[in-house]
């Protein structure tokens, strides 16, 4: 017999807006004790020192994540030039130094070849698998690994700031799966002057902003209280890159026991994925087929209450 969950069954995003030196997973679970909710996960990992959205997601949301993993996602990094680590942060053990500092335009030029679908090699002290074990423990005992690169679409690059001769501040918005930290590793190769990434901050996810975001703080002061609930935003905020489909009574109750299900479309066309609503809320995630929904997910909320 499964364990049963402690915590309340409740559903929701909750941002956070995430400080340096705290893991992902760390925030998590304070988040998940906060809300008391009875699980919770996270949009997309961010590095013990970079900072921004963290979108949490809590109860039923969870199944919305991959939705988020999968959305663009826009980064402001500070690049340290002259100066390659072990880690391609500052954390890391100083491999080579040079005395070259390009110039904005050569900056600006070698952007152009990190833009469009790339091809990059994840750092070696990161969370990708060799051969069963996490490339950043082999790393930390000592062994170079030689990591596939992997595909990553990269909306757009741009130099937004030259604090000095020896940083450049850039944004970039992109896919999943990208490093930023492969980012500046490459772009100081590039250059000639080596690289690697100063600070890294996360200002947007999907549908989920920075400036939206509570801080650590802010989450202790109002754990366990109604204020914190609050600020919950609604699973169907993870959905919003989907198309909306409206399930009738009837199909509601099928979807909700992982049937197909009638639904209302408009302009959606025949196997495309879409979520379909019932009084608001979300009832199941699924592929359009004539007239029904198919559901890869289901989702159990509460419906909103009638009106009086």
């Amino acid at each position: 017999m499964a364990r049963r969950r402690k915590g309340r069954d409740i559903s929701g995003w909750l941002v956070v807006d995430k400080p340096a030196g705290p893991t992902s997973t760390t925030v998590v679970n304070k988040v998940r004790w906060a809300l008391n909710a009875n699980k919770a996960g996270h949009a997309g990992t961010l590095d013990p020192d970079a900072t921004g959205v963290l979108a949490v997601a809590v109860g039923e949301a969870t199944k919305t994540v991959p939705f988020i993993t999968d959305a663009l996602k826009a980064y402001e990094f500070t690049v340290r030039l002259g100066v390659s680590t072990n880690t391609d942060d500052a954390e890391g053990e100083v491999l080579d130094t040079s005395d070259l500092r390009p110039d904005d335009e050569a900056i600006k030029a070698a952007l152009a070849a990190f833009i469009g679908d790339i091809e990059q090699v994840p750092p070696q002290f990161s969370a990708v698998k060799v051969d069963g074990q996490r490339a950043y423990k082999l790393a930390r005992e000592g062994e170079a690994m030689e990591l596939a690169a992997r595909p990553l679409w990269v909306e757009s690059l741009l130099l937004i700031d030259r604090p000095d001769a020896d940083h450049v501040t850039l944004e970039m918005i992109c896919g999943k799966g990208g490093y930023v930290r492969s980012i500046a590793r490459d772009l100081g190769q590039a250059l000639g002057c080596l690289g690697h990434v100063r600070e890294l901050r996360r200002i947007w996810s999907g549908p989920f902003d920075a400036s939206d975001g509570l801080t650590m703080d802010q989450i202790e002061e109002m754990a366990r209280t109604d204020a914190l609930d609050a600020h919950l935003l609604p699973l169907e905020k993870g959905l919003q890159d989907l198309p909306e489909v409206k399930a009738t009574p009837e199909g509601a109750v099928r979807l909700r026991n992982g049937n197909p299900g009638m639904v209302i479309a408009h302009d959606v066309e025949y196997g495309d994925e879409v979520w379909a609503s019932f009084e608001g809320r979300a009832v199941a995630v699924g592929r359009f087929k004539a007239g029904e929904l198919h559901p890869s997910r289901v989702f159990n909320q509460p419906q909103q209450p009638q009106e009086p």
